[in-house]
């Protein structure tokens, strides 16, 4: 299971150790800037001349890329400019967010966990979900042929401290197989590996396999790899979130119609994919090309899209669950996590839409 963390020596060190090490899915940390043009004549939400989303450009974050790529932002943002950034670590959109670069962003758990408790929780509130799922062990056929072959093999995970580096610590610990988490050394050699080049490790055979999210993990069984477990396997009903929506507390108290109309083109995309998944399949594939230089191949594009699930359940009691997980590998001092979601617009734009609301854990604005 996954687990979201914030890397822990004491809190001193959470303040001056590595974001970097935190990012869901990181693959660096420039963000591409770029604006569409607002709708001539209609009104501007809030008064806004813009509103700035962010988001990765991957697969994980579909709502953002499904929903811009298809000009349901815009449309509900009417005579408000939508303006994006892209990102490629959760880190550098966490400073953005705090430096006021965008005021809402799509992004993973752990970025989202360690944002809240570096600021004392007064930075960002998760308002939605937005994806679950897309997660797995992918493994060398040769050198893996069962779970219990993993002990003594070399398996990458995304970053020290990251979602899926606590997910698969956690899972070690549940084989009742030692590892030391910082040091990765123990019964199974954890190696930290940028997803970037995880393929290429991989395929030179210095590691034995990856725990890791999509489309990494479907490059690696388009170079031979076998999905060993897939992680959602390991949670109830087969949900985890993997992406959320998270805002500027300011921006949230400041600018709720603007904040509204962006879930609400949140919903309208998750909808639309559900109903369209090989149309939205190709729109996300198209705008991570015009996001990144160049769309995913088919062999892998179409298994990781199968799964990922989009989602405006931000899965609340999911994210705790990660974080105690990271608790439990000495990753994360426990946090209070309480008031990290406030999901009351959400559920006034799913009020609206006809759709039931969904629940923060406990965990929501008192």
């Amino acid at each position: 299971m996954p687990a979201t963390p914030a890397l822990r020596r004491t809190l001193a060190a959470l303040a001056t150790l590595p974001l970097l090490a935190l990012a869901a899915c990181g693959y660096g940390s420039q963000a591409k800037e770029n604006t569409e043009q607002a709708i001539a004549g209609a009104p501007k939400v809030d008064g806004l001349d813009s509103v700035k989303i962010g988001y990765f450009g991957n697969l994980t974050h579909a709502t953002a890329l499904v929903g811009r790529h298809e000009g349901l932002f815009q449309k509900e943002l009417g005579g408000t400019t939508a303006q994006y950034s892209t990102f490629n670590a959760g880190p550098s959109e966490i400073e953005a967010l705090n430096s006021g670069s965008i005021d809402i962003g799509w992004i993973g758990p752990s970025p989202a966990i360690n944002g809240y408790i570096k600021s004392g929780g007064k930075n960002l509130r998760v308002i939605s979900g937005s994806a679950s799922g897309g997660v797995k062990l992918v493994v060398d056929p040769e050198k893996v042929k069962s779970l219990k072959d993993v002990k003594g093999k070399k398996i990458a995970t995304p970053q020290l401290g990251n979602t899926q580096d606590v997910a698969f610590l956690n899972w070690i610990s549940e084989q009742g197989w030692q590892v030391d988490a910082e040091s990765g050394q123990g019964d199974v050699s954890v190696v930290r590996t940028d997803n970037k080049i995880t393929p290429d490790a991989y395929k030179s055979g210095s590691i034995d396999g990856a725990w890791v999210p999509e489309p990494t993990a479907s490059k690696l069984v388009a170079e031979g790899g076998k999905v060993l477990l897939d992680e959602a396997d390991l949670w109830p009903d087969k949900k985890f979130v993997i992406t959320n929506v998270i805002v500027s507390q300011s921006f949230l108290k400041e600018h709720p119609k603007a904040v509204e109309a962006v879930l609400r083109a949140s919903v309208k995309a998750n909808k639309w994919i559900d109903a369209n998944p090989d149309k939205a399949k190709t729109a996300a594939n198209a705008q991570l090309k015009a996001d990144t230089g160049k769309p995913l191949p088919t062999d892998v594009l179409d298994p990781a899209w199968q799964s990922i699930q989009v989602t405006d359940d931000p899965l609340a009691a999911t994210l705790n669950t990660e974080a105690q997980h990271a608790v439990k590998a000495g990753l994360l001092q426990q946090p209070d996590l309480t008031g990290i979601y406030d999901l009351a617009p959400l559920n006034k734009v799913l009020k609206a839409e006809g759709e039931p609301e969904v629940d923060d854990a406990g965990l929501g604005v008192k």
